[in-house]
């Protein structure tokens, strides 16, 4: 049950000194400050990190042809080989945990390659299955995206970056009218524009002309040869295992040594993002061990002034024990006061924290433009619940070596102290 004189003597005892309730509470102040920052600027930095790929499948793989490392069944060391339409049909088929699996065929980037009307220019091109947009996600700002159907059905259809829409249509919407690639009319049916900043796939997607993989394959007489094939997996499903079947596939059907290290590439973006994870992991931990280092000097500051109030009050803890007080009396009443101090240093300096990087971000946010190292610092509730939890808890160790030094003394001895 709540104790109100109880509480109002301890409140009482504490304002008794303010100077040394004041320097008591500045060392946990500044330690629960320091934390906060710290983890609100970690926060900061793997956001901003983490934003320059949003939008990008953190479980993507791509996989590309190079020259064979070993000789294989007539075929020399060095043979320049290619991934074909029957490689990427196998690997659809037989490999269990694709999200999402798209080959991709690039286009002639020849100067003044894309035109409408007398306007014309030097744009990537690409050709794409419709799950490519899985893989890298796209802000769609008119029209559609491709579908099945255009791949389908080979139409001569495409999708335009917003870079091109800018220059050729003055950012109108250019659904339904035609530019010429590489001399080959295409109906435009969507503008789309690049979402992850920080990673791309042979260019970004403002700069970059989308045709269906199948029209483009067959307008560029290459017959069923594909560039490049990407792929997502299943969260939760063993990316290691895919990479060995996909690799499998590839080498069987092209007749290349099952142990040769060079003829297919692959770029594994899952390892890059959980090395990053695992980074951040690392720093959140650093960062927790440093501010509860500059933290525990707070609290032994209050340990050690708490000592000091014993030692002046121990008459008054004698006659307390000479007119009945028993033991845990005399504990709970150091340790409370020391909890107080702390809860009071620790909240206002948790808010303090709070405000300042709430200052911080609208400060960097007033420059949208700006390439912040750190975006949007900050600390959620479970980290500042976390945080609070871990201060209590030293507030009430701080009070214990008081507390029991307090019980030690006879009250005989301590009515006589001077």
């Amino acid at each position: 049950m709540f104790d109100i004189d109880r509480w109002t003597e301890i409140w009482v005892t504490i304002t008794r000194n303010k100077t040394r309730s004041f320097l008591t509470c500045f060392g946990v102040f500044w330690g629960i400050i320091m934390l906060v920052i710290l983890l609100g600027s970690g926060k900061g930095l793997k956001n901003s990190i983490f934003k320059n790929v949003e939008g990008f499948a953190t479980n993507s793989l791509f996989f590309f042809a190079d020259r064979t490392g070993e000789p294989y069944r007539g075929f020399n060391k060095g043979r320049l080989w290619q991934m074909r339409n029957r490689d990427y049909e196998t690997i659809k088929r037989e490999v269990k945990g694709l999200e999402a699996i798209s080959p991709i065929i690039w286009g002639n980037n020849s100067d003044k390659n894309i035109a409408f009307g007398q306007i014309a220019g030097t744009y990537n091109v690409k050709g794409v299955f419709h799950e490519y947009f899985k893989i890298e996600k796209p802000t769609l700002y008119f029209g559609r995206l491709m579908n099945d159907i255009d791949i389908r059905e080979r139409r001569k259809v495409c999708m335009i970056g917003t870079r091109i829409c800018e220059e050729l249509f003055k950012n109108e919407d250019p659904c339904g009218k035609y530019i010429r690639v590489n001399g080959i009319y295409y109906q435009v049916i969507g503008v789309v524009k690049q979402i992850a900043s920080g990673v791309n796939i042979g260019g970004r997607i403002e700069g970059t002309v989308f045709l269906p993989f199948t029209t483009m394959q067959q307008t560029l007489n290459q017959g069923d040869v594909l560039h490049f094939l990407c792929m997502s997996v299943i969260p939760g499903h063993n990316i290691q295992q895919v990479i060995d079947e996909v690799e499998g596939i590839m080498k069987r059907q092209n007749e290349i040594s099952p142990s040769d290290p060079q003829a297919v590439i692959v770029m594994n973006l899952a390892t890059q993002f959980v090395m990053f994870e695992n980074l951040f992991t690392g720093i959140d931990l650093l960062i927790w061990i440093v501010g509860f280092g500059t933290l525990l000097a707070g609290i032994v500051g209050i340990s050690n002034i708490m000592m000091v109030t014993v030692k002046e009050r121990t008459r008054e803890i004698g006659i307390r024990r000479a007119i009945g007080a028993k033991p845990w009396d005399i504990i709970s009443q150091i340790m409370s006061e020391s909890l107080v101090l702390t809860a009071l240093a620790g909240l206002m300096g948790l808010s303090f924290g709070v405000f300042l990087l709430d200052l911080a971000d609208k400060v960097m946010s007033a420059n949208p433009a700006g390439n912040s190292a750190i975006l949007h610092p900050g600390v959620n509730i479970g980290t500042a619940v976390a945080a609070t939890a871990l201060l209590l808890i030293c507030g009430l160790f701080a009070g214990l070596i008081p507390a029991w030094r307090a019980m030690k003394i006879k009250a005989i001895d301590a009515i006589r102290d001077e």
